[in-house]
């Protein structure tokens, strides 16, 4: 019985997820902060399948089986970035201490009619990105996100600042449409923003090193950077307690090849690049790691086997 991330339900219901939003903008962030201890234990003692993909993921990131106590702290670092979205995406954002680490790499490559394709992962939070665009209108921001996989999550989010949905292109369209308004995006010299690190049951990938092990990676955000012919720079936002976000920008390549007989050695290559910055990240600060499912195996498997849990058994993906 398949466990493909995709396959997994959104963790929280509507009600839970605007309840916490409710509380955070009435109450403020420290009184929402502690709602977080109780919903870090819930996390723990009823959702098997990701307390195992926990304990998994930091064992093979930090080289030793973690405590119970690191992966609840696993679980309270992802849950404290979600309560963030609320005030990051709201006119509260201001509030944060986020700092910008290779923002010159980026502008240096920043042209009026080319855009630059931006790889992020699901490390850390995304929504510093979008945030930090906020304050400049003349960086157009254009972000591909799967708005079906998490629809209370989205509709959230789209209600505390319309603007930022305006930004989103639906990654469930149409390829062709896709295309289409990437290539647009791209013409209008906007910053192109995607995630990189998940790919779906039927999408073609590439194999990669990662941590010590063989893992896939989608080849579609690897190639687009040719097929745009955009440069392409590594995009995390790295939570680091409190109220601090550390938002870093890595060229990965300036061009890449668009004949067909060197595409494949520069998605590989490529895709290769990404990955190693993405360990060197994610080992300085595992708690930051958001891919609630087995990585390595995509299908999942063996954490749902080991973890006693079925397909009708609700996760976080």
């Amino acid at each position: 019985m398949s466990e493909h991330w995709r396959e997994r339900r959104e963790g929280g219901g509507r009600v839970a997820i605007w309840l916490i939003r409710t509380i955070a903008l009435r109450l403020g962030r420290p009184v929402a902060r502690l709602c977080l201890y109780p919903i870090t234990l819930y996390f723990f003692l009823r959702r098997p399948y990701e307390r195992r993909v926990s304990y998994a993921a930091l064992d093979r990131i930090e080289g030793r089986r973690p405590s119970a106590w690191r992966v609840m702290c696993h679980i309270h670092r992802f849950a404290s970035t979600l309560l963030d979205r609320v005030f990051l995406l709201s006119d509260r954002y201001t509030r944060f201490d986020e700092r910008m680490h290779g923002l010159d790499e980026l502008v240096t490559r920043m042209q009026p009619d080319r855009g630059v394709l931006l790889l992020g992962a699901h490390v850390g939070s995304f929504e510093v990105l979008r945030v930090a665009t906020l304050a400049h209108p003349e960086v157009k921001l254009r972000v591909v996100l799967d708005t079906h996989k998490t629809p209370a999550q989205t509709a959230l989010l789209h209600a505390l600042n319309p603007a930022i949905g305006h930004g989103v292109i639906d990654a469930g369209r149409p390829p062709t449409e896709i295309v289409l308004a990437l290539s647009e995006a791209a013409a209008e010299g906007a910053l192109i923003a995607l995630l990189a690190d998940r790919a779906r049951a039927d999408e073609r990938c590439v194999m990669v090193d990662f941590c010590g092990a063989p893992a896939p990676l989608p080849v579609a955000p690897f190639a687009l950077g040719g097929i745009l012919k955009v440069p392409v720079v590594l995009c995390l936002g790295m939570y680091r307690g409190g109220n601090r976000y550390d938002l870093y920008f890595e060229p990965l390549a300036d061009a890449l090849p668009v004949g067909r007989g060197e595409r494949t050695a520069a998605v590989q290559a490529l895709a290769q690049a990404y990955a190693a910055r993405l360990e060197h990240h994610v080992r300085q600060d595992p708690c930051n790691w958001f891919n609630w499912h087995d990585f390595w195996n995509p299908e999942g498997r063996g954490v749902a086997a080991a973890a006693g849990v079925g397909a009708d058994s609700p996760g976080r993906a």
